[in-house]
């Protein structure tokens, strides 16, 4: 059995995060969402993968090489000029030659168990199937006698609850379907005309699974597949730990010292970070590698990125922030509206309700604040940004700006 993973996209939603590097290497826990699936793969007993790369595929092929380091066997197809789900799982032609193989989104966080029973599938195609309470995000299907009789894309009055998970175990010779999926109004290539086709004809089953699942389209959703990736996570304290209390879970990894400090759980401290003194660490926060904490510092539910240093009085709250990011002294990301109405966040041209009463900021790569900078909820800062002294963010701020308050003094005697 080979694998098949998706990895070609950019991740425009994600922006400006997919700057600087392709959605599935954004870190979640001190690995990349698609380190993780490569993972789960593996425990369903899959190590003959082929990931399908095109943006930014340097990065990816520089993380996991030929994947001995992972346990696995990895080799590479590069997406062409047909875009889509169905000419992305097109392009491994060669490496499936004929016979079936499991498909998977290189983007989504589940579980091993929950591939496994994928694979158990049978018909010319076997889609994994996960009920969920706003169906009418996702593509929704209609099953009858364990055959899946309808599939509609983000329908507004969904007739079903199940919804696809981009888990696909495809049947011997079923590439000509996805070579000759119909092209969409978009102009793209779906995985979603090849399931309408076969599923006319009785060819596609739905396996219905009840593990955790998450499809990480918007940017919130990275905090919640962080909290559960965290929270499954073996306790370690690898690194150096003194005069603190952590409290729950707590990952600690090798070279990090955490040092008058407490720490909340679940939460995950990454190689060679410094925490301490008098940080707080609230659940469930991710920080990467080679960060430096201190004095007063409170971060919350957030991700933090490798390199990020935040030293004096800053708080941070629902946030990611991306790499080599520094926060001047007092820097406040507000988290929470005055009306406590949800978050509203600005995803490329539309603006979204995320459905979250406390959500911050999304911080690109190599942002620097200044001292006593507060950024409200909701916002974005794009990467490469400056954000002077006492400014007050509350517009997003587009990559490689520098944006300062304009004071005039009075002087009265």
């Amino acid at each position: 059995m080979k694998a098949v993973v998706l990895a070609a996209g950019e991740g425009k939603r994600m922006r400006p995060l997919t700057f600087t590097r392709p959605k599935c290497m954004i870190p979640i826990a001190g690995k990349p969402i698609l380190e993780h699936v490569v993972g789960e793969v593996k425990s369903a007993g899959v190590k003959d993968i082929v990931i399908v790369t095109k943006y930014m595929e340097e990065l990816v092929k520089a993380h996991f090489g030929n994947g001995s380091k992972f346990g696995v066997k990895i080799r590479y197809a590069t997406q062409g000029d047909r875009y889509g789900t169905a000419a992305a799982f097109a392009s491994a032609e060669k490496f499936v030659d004929g016979e079936e193989f499991l498909g998977i989104a290189g983007d989504i966080i589940t579980e091993a168990s929950a591939i496994r029973k994928v694979l158990k599938g049978n018909g010319k195609v076997a889609m994994g199937l996960k009920p969920v309470e706003n169906p009418s995000k996702y593509g929704v299907v209609k099953l009858r006698k364990g055959l899946v009789s309808e599939f509609v894309e983000k329908p507004a009055k969904p007739e079903s609850n199940l919804v696809n998970t981009s888990i696909y175990l495809f049947g011997k010779n079923v590439m000509s379907e996805l070579k000759n999926a119909p092209k969409t109004e978009r102009g793209e290539y779906e995985i979603t005309g090849v399931i309408r086709k076969l599923a006319a004809m009785q060819q596609v089953t739905g396996v219905e699974l009840s593990e955790y699942w998450m499809d990480i389209g918007m940017p919130w959703q990275f905090l919640d597949a962080s909290g559960h990736i965290i929270s499954k996570m073996p306790a370690k304290k690898k690194g150096k730990v003194e005069n603190s209390t952590l409290k729950g879970k707590v990952i600690v990894e090798q070279g990090a010292h955490v040092f008058n400090s407490y720490i909340e759980g679940p939460a995950y401290i990454g190689k060679n970070s410094e925490v301490g003194p008098f940080v707080y660490v609230r659940p469930t926060t991710a920080i990467g590698e080679n960060c430096s904490l201190s004095s007063g510092t409170t971060i919350k539910n957030s991700i933090l990125m490798d390199h990020v240093y935040a030293k004096h009085l800053t708080y941070i709250g629902d946030s990611i922030v991306g790499e080599n990011c520094n926060f001047g002294a007092g820097t406040q990301v507000a988290n929470y509206k005055f009306d406590a109405s949800t978050v509203r966040m600005k995803v490329g041209e539309t603006l979204y309700d995320t459905e979250k009463k406390k959500l911050g900021v999304l911080i690109g790569d190599n942002v620097k604040t200044g001292v006593l900078a507060c950024l409200m909820p909701g916002k974005t800062v794009g990467d490469g940004c400056w954000v002077g002294a006492g400014v007050l963010v509350n517009k997003d701020i587009p990559r490689n700006t520098k944006v300062f308050v304009k004071q005039e003094l009075e002087f009265l005697r």
